[in-house]
């Protein structure tokens, strides 16, 4: 963290430790007794019940299954937009692992929160609830000590976090407002989709899928504010809803059409995105898509299906493959860090299903979990 993003941390700390006093902040003890003894890594799961919100833990064994350890109340409800079917938040990245300060960050749509997890192995322990800025947190994005929420109701917002000592403090004049039409119908495709970083930590992208078919980028300045107004990016009718960056910094996005495809695109300084390539993938609705090294996996919440996509040097891509998966609603998905397994979230019953990642991006069904309560939750991590 430089020294001028330190001494601005330091002026959110004194504004935030007078929020917590004043009970705008609160934090929930430990459920369990945490598993210092991690085996090949974990996965984490959120259920986004909307009675209680929790988070799964499991395992992952040498040949890539999940086997569970934990259940942790993220001491907040989960949500549904109206409309949704088996994506209640229709949002990518509402459960993010931070790898460097050994962090998980989980929204609570339906409290309008957002919960800090310490990770020791595939244990959690709760260690802060506070408020999204907005209404109804679908998306984070973290990068150093940076955070910012995506608030998807109500026109859309998001909101910026110093993370500091493992915990948010929230970052004075950072709210910033989508201004989308919050009368669009159905909501669930008329809602924000996804926030990020980009790799240099210098702009914010946020996909506003249905809502007028953009992809907004803010710049980020020395403080961790964004600009006053985003560039606007529009993809007349493209839907699109989420994204990653690539290797290379090209940003990749998932686009929900009709018809459906996998677009990458060269982001400027200036906030001007440039098309690269695209990519039908032939499957209804897909809506979220994740990296593994020169391949990329778009899932297609209709099919149900998972579109294996080669990216090579220059962003052009190429269909390699559709795998369909054995239960409804492909939705959120995440990679092992070493590349080896891909784990899908089902939204129709709250599955996981496990992959094994073979040469060229393909793949092989190992197994499947079921993750209580998660039926139509979203929100999965690997460490």
């Amino acid at each position: 963290m430089n020294t001028n993003r330190r001494i601005g941390a330091a002026v959110a700390i004194a504004a935030a430790a007078i929020a917590v006093s004043s009970g705008s902040a609160s934090a929930a003890p430990t459920v369990r007794d945490l598993d210092l003894h991690q085996r090949d890594g974990a996965v984490f799961v959120q259920s986004d019940n909307t009675a209680a919100n929790t988070v799964v833990a499991y395992d992952r064994a040498a040949g890539g299954t999940l086997s569970a350890v934990g259940v942790y109340p993220t001491g907040g409800k989960g949500g549904a937009l109206v409309g949704a079917v088996v994506d209640d938040l229709a949002s990518q990245g509402s459960l993010v692992y931070d790898r460097d300060q050994g962090l998980l960050f989980a929204v609570n749509a339906g409290s309008n929160t957002v919960s800090v997890f310490d990770v020791r192995g595939s244990g959690l322990a709760l260690a802060q609830v506070i408020g999204s800025g907005g209404v109804f947190p679908v998306s984070i994005a973290v990068h150093d000590d940076l955070l910012y929420v995506l608030n998807a109701r109500d026109g859309g917002s998001v909101q910026g976090y110093y993370l500091l000592f493992g915990r948010l403090f929230p970052i004075p004049g950072s709210t910033r407002s989508l201004g989308l039409n919050p009368a669009l119908t159905p909501e669930f495709t008329h809602t924000p989709g996804q926030v990020g970083f980009t790799p240099d930590g210098r702009q914010l992208v946020v996909t506003t899928k249905g809502n007028g078919s953009d992809i907004d980028v803010f710049g980020v300045d020395w403080l961790g504010r964004l600009s006053a107004s985003p560039v606007l990016n529009s993809e007349p009718g493209l839907v699109p809803f989420s994204f990653v960056f690539d290797p290379a910094g090209g940003l990749d996005v998932a686009e929900a059409g009709p018809p459906s495809a996998v677009g990458t695109f060269t982001l400027a300084p200036d906030g001007v995105l440039t098309p690269v390539a695209s990519v039908a993938t032939g499957q209804p609705a897909t809506c979220w898509v994740t990296q593994d090294g020169a391949v990329l996996y778009a899932s297609n919440a209709g099919g149900p299906s998972i579109s294996s996509i080669s990216l090579v040097p220059w962003g052009s891509l190429t269909l390699l493959a559709t795998t369909t998966i054995a239960d409804a609603g492909a939705v959120d998905a995440t990679t092992s860090p070493d590349g080896r397994y891909l784990y899908v979230q089902a939204g129709g019953p709250g599955n996981v299903d496990e992959f094994s990642v073979g040469a060229g991006g393909t793949l092989t069904a190992i197994g499947s979990v079921t993750v209580p309560g998660a039926a139509g939750g979203e929100g999965i991590a690997a460490s």
